[in-house]
């Protein structure tokens, strides 16, 4: 838990309106419920000849799935909505959701949004996905970014990016595994990000490339209720000011899967070393790794149901990076690490993760699923560098099918950490 793209596609557009405002997630749940059970009686008893089967490997029967742009031609027949089918996209055609949001998370509070999702499949090729968001929140906080995963013909180069433009406000709770929410510590900063690589096929499903990595946070003031702070944990590097992580990135792939969007099977396994330098206007020079594991399982063996798992996995390996750049709940290029925490929870030199997920159709058409999770994390503590301490979440959720030629789902989740946190947590597709 984001991209720019050609407007050189017809239009099938699944438009939703989210309105789940509220803290209280039982209202979220009902409205999703009642958009589905309100147009049941509309819906004819036959299969809709505008239905597409799962993906060609992974699937084992024809499955006909119905989405909200399906629903919503039912239920009011005048306003000229335009399904779609799996022809469509293979012939190389973009299909395009458009979100407009209004929501609640831990870290924003109440936000508006528009999200921008387009897939399209390049012949003999995975999924591409391109994502554009702008977001407003409560906490005053400004998020536009720009993320993609474009695969060429034949999956023979994979291109990424991942681009951010921040004004940010949130809080912290210190290094370590043994902070309080008792305690919290605010930043106000402004923030760019600069990701981007390319990787080239080396054998069949098995990548490697390069690419460079920059975070650049300016205007950094750190306070609690009492005065402003230039170290926190005992930590000052990059605590007030302005900091800067710049460097060349290498990264090994390996991706099975057919779509990334809602993996229906396979294994992806990413390593990515990023070496910061002084050369290219890092404050320090300093080396991290990332190494992320996934693996879905069909469970039942004929069944469509999904038992993932998700090893996530953030290493500091020399130096001291600036405060915002050490590895932390939630800041993952998704934004998914840690359900059932605040975003910044728990933040240290390493990070430990590990998740699964059980996931299962609630309908025949594959309208409406469901979900149920649970995580671990770790980080080290400061400044023993030692994990001493690992704090677990549970939680459950709902998957309203938004497309269903890529498969994209509208997640809501709710998490409960064992360490008293809880929250409504939403995404626009899987969360791992």
């Amino acid at each position: 838990m984001r991209r720019l793209f050609s407007l050189s596609f017809i239009l099938p557009v699944s438009l939703a309106y989210r309105i789940s405002v509220r803290k209280d997630w039982v209202a979220a749940l009902f409205s999703t419920f009642f958009l589905v059970n309100a147009c049941r009686a509309q819906l004819p008893s036959g299969r809709d000849t505008s239905t597409v089967g799962v993906d060609t490997l992974n699937s084992r029967r024809a499955i006909h799935y119905q989405d909200v742009a399906d629903v919503l031609k039912r239920c009011f027949p005048r306003l000229g909505i335009t399904t779609h089918d799996s022809a469509s996209l293979q012939e190389g055609k973009r299909f395009v959701l458009v979100l407009p949001q209004v929501g609640y998370t831990l870290q924003t509070r109440a936000l508006a949004a528009i999200v921008v999702n387009t897939a399209f499949r390049k012949p003999l090729a995975n999924m591409s996905t391109m994502t554009g968001t702008l977001s407003y929140t409560q906490n005053n906080q400004v998020i536009l970014m720009a993320n993609a995963a474009v695969w060429s013909a034949a999956n023979r180069y994979l291109w990424t990016n991942d681009w951010r433009l921040m004004h940010y406000p949130q809080a912290t709770y210190g290094l370590g595994m043994y902070t309080s929410t008792d305690r919290v510590i605010n930043m106000d900063y402004a923030y760019f990000r600069l990701y981007q690589s390319l990787l080239r096929r080396l054998a069949p499903n098995f990548y490697a490339g390069i690419g460079y990595a920059l975070d650049l946070h300016w205007g950094i003031n750190s306070y609690d209720s009492r005065r402003e702070l230039t170290r926190i944990s005992r930590y000052s590097v990059g605590v007030a000011g302005r900091s800067v992580s710049s460097g060349p990135t290498l990264h090994i792939l390996y991706d099975n899967r057919q779509n990334a969007i809602n993996p229906n099977g396979g294994l992806y396994v990413n390593a990515v070393f990023r070496a910061n330098t002084q050369a290219l206007g890092s404050d320090k020079t300093y080396q991290s790794l990332l190494i992320e594991a996934r693996k879905y399982i069909h469970l039942p063996r004929q069944s469509d149901n999904i038992l993932a798992f998700w090893s996530y996995n953030a290493l500091t390996l020399s130096s001291d990076p600036p405060f915002l750049d050490l590895p932390s709940t939630g800041w993952d290029s998704n934004g998914n690490v840690g359900r059932g925490f605040i975003q910044g929870r728990f933040r240290g030199k390493k990070l430990l993760y590990a998740e699964t997920e059980y996931r299962f159709p609630l309908t025949t058409n594959r309208l409406l699923g469901g979900v149920i999770f649970a995580n671990a994390q770790s980080v080290t503590e400061h400044p023993s560098e030692q994990f001493e301490k690992v704090v677990p979440a549970v939680g459950a959720g709902l998957r309203l099918k938004m497309n269903k030629i890529s498969r994209t789902n509208l997640s809501v989740d709710y998490g409960f950490g064992f360490d008293g946190s809880k929250g409504l947590f939403f995404n626009l597709g899987e969360v791992f």
